[in-house]
């Protein structure tokens, strides 16, 4: 399931809690490829505590909690970790993540805190929902396989990897654009993990967002930008990405496109992608500025001159993606839309 897809079943789960009909929630998916991140996405949006706990490093007693003596009989002390309404809310998510990397005794001891919502004398409260998360067998980590009884707690779902998803969370957090031009000119790169050969570094949503962060780090010192790109998405792409960054010298001026100036399209259909990008980048900070109206204008104009409609309307879409509706109220945008009526312009649910 794709991410945007899998956000909306998990905001729905999550409200579901407070009338009694939330299902646990399995994730599967690769590493990196951001199962941990959906769930911090869906608690900030509700404002909702998170209790991140990792099975992978737990004993079975630091679920059951510890016994003591009290009296002729013996009592458990609940661990301070599990949700609390009083000390964390009446509503959150308990997210037990990287629950396939722990060992069987521990998953049996999470049996009845998935299905149940207790252990023993301890119970989730109402509002809480519970997630979890894990990589393959076939993925080559730390894994253990499913017991049957645990895996029939959950509602199991398969986490798919979706540029246009990315590039949507990649606009609203940040992400250099010339990154997100590179992946819209090598798609296949998003995500590149082979098991069988066993990678340290490989490209990955998580590693893309490293090579950002590289790339803010190191762009100034040429001899060391190359280098630092491979240390975080692998030797290959990290090569690739460095010569399309050194190519964006080519690039046309983007601040004439914004002000409406003729600029023409580069041939180089690299360039044409990190073009595309870029702008997005510009319409959405231009927010700040109080112009977005004149920006995203000229920005239509621009994608109207594209020789392959196609490229104008993934500019355009991205484009409408960050920035929302107002792009359908701006009057350059009918123009452009009847130019490319032969091809859809959709609206990601």
């Amino acid at each position: 399931m794709r991410p945007a897809i899998l956000t909306q079943v998990l905001d729905k789960e999550y409200q579901s809690a407070v009338h009694g009909i939330h299902t646990p929630v399995m994730i599967w998916g690769p590493p990196g490829i951001g199962k941990s991140q959906v769930v911090i996405q869906v608690a900030e949006r509700h404002k909702a505590n998170v209790i991140d706990i990792r099975l992978s490093q737990m004993e079975p007693s630091d679920l059951r909690g510890i016994p003591f003596r009290v009296g002729e009989h013996v009592e458990w002390a609940i661990p301070a970790m599990l949700p609390d309404a009083t000390r964390h809310g009446s509503q959150g998510i308990l997210f037990l993540d990287e629950i396939t990397s722990a060992p069987p005794s521990v998953s049996a001891a999470a049996y009845q805190l998935i299905l149940d919502r207790r252990l023993g004398a301890y119970e989730v409260p109402d509002g809480w929902v519970i997630f979890a998360a894990g990589n393959r067998q076939g993925d080559r980590g730390v894994t253990y396989s499913m017991p049957a009884p645990l895996a029939n707690r959950f509602s199991h779902f398969d986490f798919d990897i979706n540029l246009d998803d990315w590039v949507a969370w990649a606009y609203a957090n940040e992400i250099d654009e010339r990154i997100i031009g590179f992946l819209r000119f090598r798609p296949e790169l998003l995500f590149d993990f082979d098991p069988a050969h066993n990678p340290v570094a490989f490209p990955s949503p998580r590693t893309w967002e490293y090579a950002h962060r590289a790339l803010k780090k190191f762009f100034a010192n040429g001899d060391m930008l190359t280098g630092t790109l491979q240390a975080c998405v692998g030797p290959a792409a990290g090569i690739e990405l460095a010569a399309f960054v050194e190519n964006l010298q080519k690039l046309p001026d983007i601040d004439q496109i914004l002000a409406g100036q003729p600029v023409e399209i580069p041939k180089e259909i690299d360039l044409q992608y990190a073009v595309a990008a870029a702008l997005v980048g510009r319409a959405i900070r231009s927010r700040a500025d109080g112009n977005s109206a004149t920006v995203i204008g000229n920005i239509l104009e621009f994608a109207s001159q594209f020789r392959q409609k196609e490229m104008g309307v993934m500019l355009v879409t991205d484009l409408q993606r960050a920035m929302g509706d107002e792009i359908f109220s701006v009057p350059e945008f009918q123009r452009w839309a009847n130019q490319v009526a032969d091809i859809m312009l959709f609206k990601d649910q």
